[in-house]
């Protein structure tokens, strides 16, 4: 598969058999990425949980590209009410589809989006994904603080890769980050999360050595990246 990061936690997947997947398409408002929106045309949007720098420009895709959005049944809900297509899963709960699957995990973290002229709209709850494409395993934490039950992840078994955020103040931090990646028996982690806002700047380069060696991985924003 070919992998890019875009920058804050938007990840990008292109599956052996040309599925394009879409994670948390925080692009508009983003002043890290090089994405644009009329650039995106993914087949499957996943959106971990209901904030704005995650929900990002799901709607505007969407609806452009017919794109399917995977997200908890609440957020799920959302897109729904606006016209849009999405399919609801609950922690535990997983979809199959042709390039593999697509499981919903625990995140402690809370999801609240901002409504014009209104308090913000609680949907749902914070969660992460358990992806199996290729042969792989993948796993987005979502914006979390760290927990035991990450060593769950997979069944224990371990991930091929693993998305973790690194930039404290909204997540866990760089010191937590590491034992996560030690909790789901990283072979390799992407750091996402960091340095888009001036509360989550980091040294990633800091943090990337205090993994195992070859584990850690800097992806450069926009390059893609076969695994």
């Amino acid at each position: 598969m070919k992998l890019i990061w875009h920058g804050h936690s938007v990840i990008e997947i292109i599956t052996a058999d040309k599925t394009n997947i879409l994670i948390d398409p925080f692009i508009t408002d983003n002043p890290l990425t090089d994405l644009k929106v009329e650039y995106c045309h993914p087949d499957y949007i996943l959106v971990t949980h209901a904030h704005f720098d995650h929900v990002g420009d799901t709607i505007e895709i969407a609806r452009r590209t017919g794109a399917v959005i995977i997200a908890v049944t609440d957020l799920a809900g959302y897109f729904e009410e606006n016209g849009l297509k999405s399919e609801g899963i609950n922690f535990g709960g997983s979809l199959k589809k042709t390039f593999g699957s697509v499981k919903l995990v625990p995140a402690w973290h809370t999801a609240a989006l901002p409504q014009k002229g209104a308090f913000p709209r609680t949907l749902g709850v914070a969660a992460g994904f358990e992806l199996h494409i290729d042969g792989k395993v993948l796993y987005d934490a979502g914006d979390t603080a760290l927990f035991l039950d990450m060593q769950l992840i997979n069944g224990g078994k371990g991930v091929d890769l693993a998305f973790l955020p690194i930039g404290d103040h909204f997540t866990m931090g760089p010191e937590d980050a590491l034992r996560a990646a030690s909790f789901v028996k990283a072979k390799h982690v992407l750091p996402i999360h960091y340095d888009t806002f001036p509360q989550i700047k980091q040294n990633v380069a800091s943090y990337l050595a205090g993994l195992a060696p070859g584990v850690g991985i800097k992806a450069e924003i926009g390059k893609i990246f076969e695994f």
